[in-house]
């Protein structure tokens, strides 16, 4: 009888160390892993939820941005390292549910991480060439359809969020497009202006400014709303395409394990910074918009897109160099 309630209470007696660590928390330090050189929207978000983190629970938080691989290699370190809440990490939608599809030797699976909290949301828009003769989307795809494999579209490289969000059009609206991969956003965008290139998804805050000046068209918003940069350019869903949806973000995540009580003051924390006003201002500044939300909200997000993203990688045999 004795021996049969020890191994009863086992799981209970082998929780209570963290959760006695839990209540605790934060003891020490915190490491916050950024997987991307600094500068990028990843590294600021880091250094803004490190700062919240701080200023809130009292612990300092080191940002160590771990560059590589395409942010595989830092989002790995989050993913193998203890599960004590001294670990956090960024982690863009891309390394999270497109990624694992991508990837043949991805070194660390989805169910690594522990999700606490969205960050932000980035807009994405589709823009053309204004020399190309469509006023808008429909007629965007009559001229695909009339001559397939002659349309091209850019992203900043192969695998990225442009390149998925391109290959996801082709797929719903059973287009033949052309994909011509850059070496970052700037090149790419610079050749649909010039006509080199007809088509592409990019960020809204990237776009606006061409699009003002009468450089770009925009057509479609790959996002739930309009944008508010952007009124007047409806959603790719009201035209047709339900549930088109290529946004990306960026989510606070920490190892799979890490006690349920120190990912909910996390999220808390996460969440009372992102209602604030100037944080707000301040990720528009940036082109982004604060995120909100439980981690189980969180969990069904990266659930939903790692299906829609896998079937695009599938079925249009996307490929990484």
């Amino acid at each position: 009888m004795k021996r049969r309630l020890l191994i009863a209470l086992a799981p209970m007696l082998a929780c209570a160390p963290w959760l006695a660590h839990a209540d605790n928390w934060p003891a020490k330090p915190v490491r916050m892993v950024v997987p991307f050189p600094p500068g990028g929207p990843a590294d600021l978000l880091g250094r803004i939820a490190a700062q919240a983190i701080t200023d809130s629970l009292g612990q300092p938080v080191v940002v160590e941005n771990k560059a590589g691989a395409a942010g595989n290699i830092g989002v790995d370190a989050v993913a193998k390292s203890a599960p004590d809440g001294y670990t956090l990490g960024i982690v863009p939608v891309g390394n999270i549910a497109v990624n694992p599809s991508l990837f043949a030797n991805l070194p660390y699976k989805a169910s690594d991480l522990a999700p606490v909290a969205l960050l932000a949301t980035v807009e994405n828009v589709l823009v053309v060439n204004t020399a190309l003769a469509v006023a808008n989307l429909q007629d965007l795809i009559a001229a695909a359809r009339k001559k397939p494999d002659t349309l091209s579209f850019a992203s900043p490289g192969a695998g990225s969020q442009a390149h998925l969000a391109g290959e996801l059009m082709a797929l719903r609206a059973n287009l033949k497009l052309v994909h011509v991969p850059y070496r970052g956003v700037g090149a790419a965008l610079t050749d649909v202006v010039g006509g080199q290139v007809s088509m592409m998804f990019v960020q809204t805050a990237a776009a606006v400014p061409f699009v003002r000046e009468g450089k770009l068209k925009a057509l479609g918003l790959a996002s739930p709303r309009r944008s508010t940069a952007l009124p007047q350019v409806p959603t790719i869903a009201e035209l047709g395409f339900p549930d088109f949806q290529a946004v990306s973000w960026y989510a606070l995540m920490a190892p799979a394990g890490t006690p349920r009580p120190i990912v909910d003051k996390l999220n808390e924390q996460m969440n009372r910074m992102l209602a604030k006003s100037d944080t707000r201002e301040r990720f528009v500044a940036l082109g982004m918009e604060p995120g909100s939300g439980t981690p189980e909200q969180l969990a069904q997000r990266i659930a939903t897109e790692t299906a829609q993203w896998s079937e695009v990688v599938r079925k249009r045999n996307v490929k990484v160099d």
